[in-house]
């Protein structure tokens, strides 16, 4: 697993902006001092791989990720190693594996984001080349102080809300400027404010929250721009008062009542809890995870469909503004989301757990720059989320901070073939609401998860605990090849004894080796 950073090739960029110059694609009031590409790094939450039409869901309609995809490049097996929101974020922030950042959740780890973490983040490396840059949505981790004073300071567009936003944004005083009370529609209305130019928006500077009011700059068009958008949706926690309110669009109430039949549920649902008690109970797991019930795990499932049908609409109009504004030809999409979800499988739902419907995720990088023969191209590469910041600053001309351990995957994008990581570490150092502190490795082939005593483990954050020494009290081996859904487990099989070992070997280097 690489763990060194990629520096930037430049000349590829000596290059494309020779062409952007003497072709005027970057519009009139650029200025020579910012030729570069735009970004827009757009996170969804609680999406699942197989959540797009493209990879297989037979009700939702998504095709305006498919075309981003088809127009981009796509990534067959991208990964989560953390998967659950508030750290996952935090590994995005710093290019790290939560087992060398030790960020985690808050509330467990007692640990932040650090200033000069948060100085070589994507975003904030951007800045320094002279970008306009916007922090828009969710935020689930603490820079610096519980006010998250570094990200309000520089980040010229900081509008945000902590921890989970609410279908209709509930709480939180810092939307109440916007138009559009429905989450996904009130994150485009902010990103609008921010990207168009002239004064059409002048109402939501104006209204703003006094909270809000001194972080919200209008992008500079004579510079390029970074927006990271964080939804809180397809979310669980966020799409119970969909529809509800006479404002919501009309597709969040009626949208595929007429596909339920077509909505697919596990085989064999309900499952019994593939775990034993004593590893994980299902009765810790909050009351929007549990999904014994069909009607219910059907509504929860539809109106997920109903999230993601928002966010792609989201991509779609995003795109559309992009040209009216004229940056469409020289704007970078990238689409991600924090962590995948069960849904039924193994018997529960929720995250945290190191299972496929759970760390595996749709990734589509998109680029206007990307030759024709690159196009609609999907790499079966094994990437990871802290992949992301490496590579936007990659396709930026910037160098990647030493201290990422992600890599650019700008390689791949060009259709190199190239030397790359051929496992995955995957961890879960989360020990509240019943959780097992869990580490994997996930291979082509093979996937190995090792449990500690969540009872020893309760409410502690312990990410070295393996390095000294502790055991696993339960262990899981899965051939991905016969086994997709990972039932089968061959841990206790005899003639899988030497496959075990090397896997448990191969855990252990890299706790240690991503730790250092």
């Amino acid at each position: 697993m690489g763990t060194k950073a990629v520096k930037t090739a430049a000349y590829r960029y000596t290059l494309l902006l020779t062409f952007v110059v003497c072709t005027n694609l970057l519009g009139q009031n650029r200025t020579e001092a910012a030729e570069q590409p735009n970004v827009v790094f757009v996170f969804s939450d609680d999406q699942r791989y197989n959540s797009l039409s493209m990879t297989g869901d037979p009700v939702t309609q998504t095709p305006h990720l498919d075309r981003l995809a088809t127009e981009g490049v796509f990534f067959n097996q991208a990964f989560i190693t953390t998967p659950i929101c508030g750290p996952s974020r935090a590994n995005i922030f710093t290019g790290q594996w939560e087992r060398k950042n030790h960020i985690g959740f808050t509330m467990v780890s007692q640990n932040v984001i650090t200033e000069e973490a948060f100085a070589n983040s994507w975003l904030m490396k951007l800045k320094d080349a002279g970008y306009s840059t916007a922090f828009i949505g969710k935020h689930h981790a603490k820079i610096v102080d519980r006010g998250n004073t570094p990200l309000k300071k520089n980040t010229d567009f900081c509008y945000y809300g902590e921890g989970h936003l609410g279908f209709h944004f509930g709480k939180h005083k810092a939307f109440t400027n916007l138009k559009n009370r429905s989450q996904v529609e009130g994150l485009f209305e902010a990103t609008e404010a921010f990207l168009r130019p002239g004064h059409d928006f002048d109402y939501f500077y104006r209204n703003a929250d006094k909270s809000v009011a001194n972080c919200l700059k209008q992008r500079d068009p004579g510079k390029p721009f970074a927006a990271w958008v964080n939804f809180n949706l397809p979310h669980a926690a966020s799409i119970g008062p969909m529809g509800s309110e006479p404002t919501d669009p009309e597709f969040y109430s009626s949208l595929y009542n007429d596909r339920a039949d077509a909505v697919p549920f596990p085989d064999g649902y309900p499952l019994n809890v593939t775990l034993p008690k004593h590893v994980f109970s299902n009765d810790d797991l909050m009351p929007y995870y549990r999904h014994g019930n069909r009607k219910g795990l059907l509504n929860t499932k539809i109106k997920m469909n109903r999230a993601v049908y928002a966010i792609d609409q989201f991509i779609g109009n995003l795109r559309k503004m992009l040209a009216d504004i004229d940056e469409d030809k020289n704007t970078i999409i990238v689409f991600c989301s924090d962590n995948g979800l069960l849904l039924g499988e193994h018997g529960f739902g929720g995250k945290t757990m190191l299972y496929e419907e759970s760390v595996h995720v749709p990734l589509i990088v998109y680029s206007p720059f990307l030759p024709e023969k690159v196009r609609g191209t999907q790499r079966d590469e094994f990437v990871v989320g802290q992949d992301i910041p490496a590579t936007i600053l990659d396709m930026c001309g910037l160098d990647v901070p030493s201290t990422y351990q992600g890599v650019s995957m700008l390689p791949l994008i060009e259709g190199k073939h190239v030397d790359w990581r051929g496992d995955v570490f995957l961890e879960n150092l989360f020990t509240m609401q019943g959780y097992p502190r869990q580490e994997a490795v996930r291979g082509e082939r093979y996937k190995y998860i090792r449990y500690f005593s969540k009872e020893n483990d309760r409410d502690q954050y312990l990410p070295d605990a393996s390095i000294a020494g502790e055991k696993p009290i339960y262990e899981e081996l899965f051939d991905l090849q016969t086994d997709p859904r990972e039932l089968v487990n061959l841990a206790s099989s005899p003639e899988y004894e030497v496959t075990l070992q090397t896997y448990r070997d191969r855990c252990q280097e890299l706790v240690v080796e991503l730790a250092e």
